[in-house]
């Protein structure tokens, strides 16, 4: 089952070319790896939130912009052999010394894929959400996530990808936990939609947040800490 390394960012904007130079001359080392799939969203539309946002996630400096990011893997073990080589490559080190971010502040983790719905393709515009569910209601978020493939099928989504917290460690500054305030009974879902493009996705919301699909009395997450946005993708590149 395919398992997803999940990045948040805080670049600066004038260093937007050399963020994206950097990942396109580092993609055939991570595709050496293992990678099958590596995507680079810039931020479009991240709006604040009351109690957690990407702002936060990342701790967000004037001039910076969040870019949401994911390496997918053929499985959890090949991601794992991936960090492995990762850590003792020498050419990472290099990679490193030349990162036109802060990597203190960079959130990341592993997940396992658990909805992967969709043909996917190169989108020209990413919904990215991160979201605290209960640990002990996966069955019954992944159930409501199933109800709604339709719907969004029949907007034009491309393709949905819910994946479960996996290797979610606690960071010095930031982490996945802390971006949605994560209690000790919940696991942090990391969630992307692809569209075709911004409009068809500016066009389907309304139809979803209407839709009697959506609703549920007794969620599995909690929707006051979800984290989204709207992204471009701006670097994806494929095996």
């Amino acid at each position: 089952m395919t398992y997803i390394a999940g990045f948040l960012v805080a670049v600066p904007a004038e260093n937007k070319n050399a963020y994206f130079d950097l990942a396109r001359n580092a993609a055939p080392l991570f595709e050496e790896f293992g990678a099958r799939r590596m995507v680079e969203a810039w931020g479009d539309e991240v709006p604040e939130g009351k109690v957690t946002d990407y702002q936060r996630a990342v701790d967000l400096k004037p001039g910076e912009v969040v870019v949401y990011s994911w390496h997918e893997y053929a499985s959890g073990a090949d991601a794992a052999t991936a960090n492995e080589k990762m850590m003792s490559d020498p050419r990472m080190e290099a990679y490193g010394e030349q990162m036109p971010f802060d990597g203190q502040r960079m959130v990341y983790g592993g997940f396992e894929v658990i909805l992967e719905e969709g043909e996917g393709g190169k989108p020209g515009y990413v919904d990215g959400a991160v979201i605290p569910v209960k640990t002990a209601r996966k069955a019954d978020y992944l159930a409501y996530a199933e109800g709604l493939v339709p719907l969004f099928r029949e907007l034009g989504a491309l393709r949905q990808v819910d994946a479960w917290g996996d290797q979610v460690p606690d960071g010095q500054v930031t982490d996945f936990k802390r971006a949605v305030k994560a209690g000790p009974d919940e696991t942090v879902l990391f969630s992307f939609i692809e569209w075709p493009s911004k409009s068809v996705r500016d066009a389907a919301w309304p139809k979803v947040f209407a839709d009697p699909r959506t609703r549920l009395d007794n969620p599995p997450h909690d929707e006051s800490r979800r984290i989204y946005g709207g992204f471009v993708p701006e670097f994806d590149v494929s095996k």
